[in-house]
C-alpha cells in the first residue's frame, strides 16, 4: 500500500504538471472562461453581476479584463431595477472616455443597449467647453440618464453641488487607487461624501489595487462597507482565446537611450513608446519634443503628416508606410486631433506606433498593441502593471504581449542586476495575481504607545521632538499622500535647480520644501506645514530616497553629477524595498542576451501554468514549514492519513488543524515538483 500510494501522488503530481488546463475555470453553462453567457458577460463581467444588489461595489481585476463593459450591466440594471436614477462615470484622463462609448449589449442577449448623450460624454474632444457647468447641469436635468467625464471634472463639479444630489445616483470610477495615489483629485474625499452623506451608489474599479508605497488605497473602515470582487491576471490570462503568454524584458545600455532603442524596437509590432520625463536620469536633456523627433527617425522618414488627424506617415527603410502617434506633444489643438483620431480606431490598420509620456498608461484601450517599451526605471510598480495592461488585451493574430524596460546599466555585477531583474519579474507576476508585494509605509510618533503591538509596532519609529500630527487635514496627507507629494518636490523647478547647484541643505529643506507643500496644500496652517515637511524628510531619511542622505543631507548637492546615484542602480534600489520576495523562489529569468555595449535579460513566457504555480507558491508562503518537515510528513502521517482515506488528497480548507498541516506539506512537495518541472526553480 505505501509503494502503491507512492507512485499515485507522484503520479497525480505529474498528470496535473502535464496538463495544460491546471485549473479548469468554468462559470454557468458556458464550460469556458472565453465564452459569453446568455447575457452576453464574461466571466469576470458575470461574477460581477452577480453582486449587482450590492451598494458599494469594488473590482479589483486586471487590465483588459473587461471591467468597462461589467460596468454598463451593473449600471444598467441599477437604473431599470432598483431605483438609480442617474449614473456617473468619472475616468483619469479623456482618451479612456473611448471604454464607455455607446455599446450594443443587447445582441448579447443583456436586456438594454449602453448610451451615453454626447452632450454629457465630457471626455469627447470635441465637448470641451464649460465642462463644469454641463456636469452640473446634468443633475438638474430629469431625464439626463448617463454621463462620462474625466476625475478632474468631478472633482471640480462636486464643489459646487450639495452632497445629497448624488441621492439615487451611481457614481462609478475607473482607476480607483487614484483616490489615493492622485492627491489633486481629491477622489477619496467624494467617495466618503457620496457614501456618508447621501443614498447613491457606487461602483469602484481598478486594475492595481494597491500603492507602491504601501498605503491603502481606501481606509479599512471605508473598504469595509465594500463588497469587492477580485479576479486576478491568472484567471484572466486562462481564459484568453488568442493571447497566451507575457514576456517581459529588461534591457542594459551605455550612454544614450536614443542609440540603443533600435535594438529593441520592433516596427513589425504594434508599440506604445513611453519616453522619460525631463526629470528622470535616463532623458538625454534634449528635450521630449528632440527626443520624439530621434525616435521617429529611428522608425524610419517622415514621409508626411495627416494635418485632419495629426498623425504622422513614416517610411521605414525596407519601405513600409507606419503610421505614427505624437501623444508627447503640448499644443492642445493637436493633442485633441491624435486623441480623437485614437478614440475611434476600429481595425488593426489604423495604428502602428504610439510615442508618448505620461498618457496612454491607465484604462488606454488599443487592443492591437502588442509590445509596450518604456525608457527609464519606473519607481511605482502600479505605473509598470498598467503599461503592461495596454498590450495584454487579447486580440486575433496576437499570441504573446511583450513589456521591454530600457535602463541605463547599472554600476554593478551582472549577477547581481539578474538578482534584481529577477526581483522585479517576480513582483511583477505577484502583482498581477493582485498580491501586494511593496514593503508598507514607516509611521513615525513622537511618543511610544504601550497599547500598540503586532506588525504596525513593528513598522512604527519613535522620534524625539516630532511634531503629533494636529488634524485630519495632515493625517491624511502622511497616510495616503505622502508619497505623492515627494514626487511633487523632486519636480519643483526650484528645487531642481537647487539640487543640481550648490544651494545648502537647510535651504532646500527649511525653505524650498515647506513652499511646495504651502503651494500644494494652501488651506494648512505654518504648523500643520511643519508637521508635513518633518515627515517628508524622515519618510525619505527611511527610505534612502533621492532627496537626502543618512545624515539629512540632500544627496544632490553633490556638484559633480556624475557621483549621484546612476538611472539603473535605482532597480537595485527599488527591489529591495519588495517585501517576501526573497522568499519567492522563483527563477524567472530565460535568458540573458549580451550586446556589444549592453545586454539585455529576458522572463520566461508568464502564461497560464506559470501564474498557476506563481499562485500556489504565494500560497504556500503563507505557511511558515520547512521543506524538511514537509518531507517528512509526505513520507510518514500524510501516505497514511491519504491510505486511510481511499487515496483522497487533504483539503487546506479542511477544520482539523492536523489535517490542514497535512495538506501544506503536499502542496509543498507538489509546488516544488511543478517549479522543477518548469524550470522555474530558483538557483543560487
Amino acid at each position: 500500500m505505501p509503494q502503491s500510494y507512492e507512485l499515485n501522488l507522484k503520479q497525480q503530481i505529474y498528470m496535473e504538471q502535464k496538463s495544460n488546463k491546471i485549473v479548469d475555470i468554468h462559470y454557468l453553462q458556458t464550460g469556458q472562461a472565453t465564452a459569453t453567457n446568455e447575457l452576453g458577460m464574461r466571466e469576470m463581467q458575470a461574477l460581477a453581476y452577480e453582486k449587482r444588489d450590492q451598494r458599494f461595489l469594488l473590482i479589483k481585476a486586471p487590465p483588459a479584463s473587461g471591467k468597462s463593459r461589467a460596468l454598463m450591466f451593473i449600471a444598467l440594471d441599477k437604473l431599470e431595477h432598483q431605483g438609480v436614477k442617474k449614473v456617473v462615470v468619472a475616468v483619469p484622463e479623456k482618451s479612456i472616455g473611448r471604454s464607455f462609448k455607446n455599446t450594443n449589449l443587447t445582441s448579447g442577449g443583456f436586456f438594454a443597449d449602453w448610451k451615453v448623450a454626447p452632450y454629457f460624454n465630457l471626455t469627447d474632444v470635441k465637448n470641451e467647453q464649460d465642462k463644469k457647468g454641463r456636469f452640473i447641469e446634468f443633475f438638474r436635468q430629469n431625464n439626463a440618464k448617463v454621463l462620462v467625464c474625466a476625475h478632474a471634472t468631478l472633482r471640480n463639479g462636486m464643489k459646487e453641488l450639495p452632497d445629497d444630489s448624488f441621492n439615487d445616483t451611481l457614481l462609478a470610477i475607473d482607476e480607483f487607487h487614484h483616490t489615493s495615489a492622485d492627491a489633486n483629485s481629491n477622489l477619496g474625499d467624494v467617495v466618503r461624501r457620496v457614501m456618508n452623506n447621501s443614498t447613491g451608489h457606487i461602483v469602484a474599479m481598478t486594475g492595481s489595487y494597491f500603492r507602491g508605497d504601501g498605503i491603502p488605497v481606501l481606509r479599512a473602515e471605508d473598504e469595509a462597507r465594500f463588497c469587492p470582487i477580485t479576479y486576478n491576471y491568472y484567471q484572466q490570462l486562462n481564459g484568453y482565446k488568442y493571447l497566451k503568454n507575457l514576456v517581459l524584458g529588461y534591457h542594459f545600455y551605455h550612454g544614450s537611450y536614443l542609440d540603443h532603442i533600435g535594438e529593441v524596437l520592433d516596427t513589425r509590432k504594434k508599440t506604445i513608446i513611453h519616453i522619460p520625463s525631463v526629470n528622470q536620469r535616463a532623458s538625454t536633456g534634449l528635450g521630449k519634443y528632440q527626443e520624439t523627433a530621434e525616435i521617429m527617425k529611428v522608425i524610419g522618414t517622415i514621409d508626411h503628416k495627416d494635418y485632419n488627424t495629426g498623425i504622422y506617415y513614416v517610411r521605414t527603410d525596407d519601405g513600409r508606410m507606419l503610421k505614427v502617434a505624437d501623444l508627447v506633444e503640448d499644443e492642445q489643438k493637436e493633442r485633441n486631433m491624435v486623441q480623437d483620431y485614437l478614440q475611434k480606431m476600429k481595425s488593426r490598420d489604423d495604428m502602428d506606433i504610439i510615442i508618448a509620456l505620461g498618457t496612454a498608461k491607465e484604462g488606454f484601450d488599443w487592443q492591437w498593441c502588442e509590445m509596450c517599451l518604456t525608457i527609464g526605471v519606473r519607481g511605482s510598480l502600479t505605473e509598470v502593471i498598467q503599461i503592461i495592461g495596454r498590450c495584454t488585451r487579447d486580440c486575433e493574430g496576437k499570441e504573446t504581449a511583450r513589456f521591454v524596460n530600457m535602463i541605463a546599466m547599472p554600476e554593478a555585477e551582472q549577477a547581481e542586476v539578474k538578482v534584481a531583474v529577477n526581483d522585479f519579474l517576480k513582483a511583477i507576476t505577484a502583482s498581477l495575481l493582485m498580491e501586494q508585494v511593496m514593503a508598507p509605509s514607516w509611521k513615525f510618533k513622537a511618543s511610544p504607545d504601550p497599547s500598540e503591538g503586532g506588525e504596525s509596532a513593528v513598522r512604527t519609529l519613535v522620534v524625539e521632538g516630532l511634531k503629533p500630527l494636529s488634524s485630519i487635514k495632515t493625517q491624511t496627507i502622511v497616510e495616503s499622500q505622502l508619497d505623492d507629494l515627494k514626487a511633487a518636490i523632486l519636480q519643483d523647478d526650484m528645487v531642481v535647480k537647487a539640487l543640481s547647484g550648490s544651494t545648502t541643505a537647510e535651504t532646500i529643506t527649511q525653505h524650498l520644501i515647506p513652499k511646495v507643500i504651502r503651494e500644494r496644500y494652501p488651506e494648512l496652517n505654518e504648523g500643520e506645514v511643519e508637521e508635513v515637511r518633518q515627515r517628508v524628510l524622515l519618510d525619505t531619511i527611511i527610505k534612502g530616497n533621492d532627496i537626502v542622505d543618512e545624515k539629512g543631507n540632500p544627496i544632490s548637492t553633490i556638484t559633480n553629477e556624475d557621483d549621484r546615484p546612476s538611472e539603473g542602480n535605482r532597480l537595485i534600489k527599488i527591489a529591495n524595498r519588495f517585501i517576501n520576495i526573497d522568499k519567492l523562489s522563483i527563477n524567472l529569468i530565460d535568458t540573458v542576451n549580451p550586446f556589444q555595449r549592453a545586454y539585455e535579460v529576458i522572463s520566461k513566457s508568464v502564461d497560464a501554468n506559470t501564474l498557476k504555480i506563481i499562485q500556489d507558491t504565494i500560497a504556500e508562503q503563507k505557511y511558515d514549514m520547512t521543506l524538511e518537515h514537509a518531507i517528512m510528513l509526505f513520507k510518514g502521517p500524510l501516505k497514511e492519513w491519504v491510505a486511510e482515506h481511499n487515496g483522497k488528497v487533504p483539503s487546506v480548507d479542511d477544520p482539523d488543524p492536523k489535517v490542514r498541516e497535512l495538506a501544506i506539506a503536499f502542496q509543498k512537495i507538489k509546488n516544488l515538483k511543478q517549479r522543477k518541472l518548469s524550470g522555474l526553480e530558483y538557483e543560487g
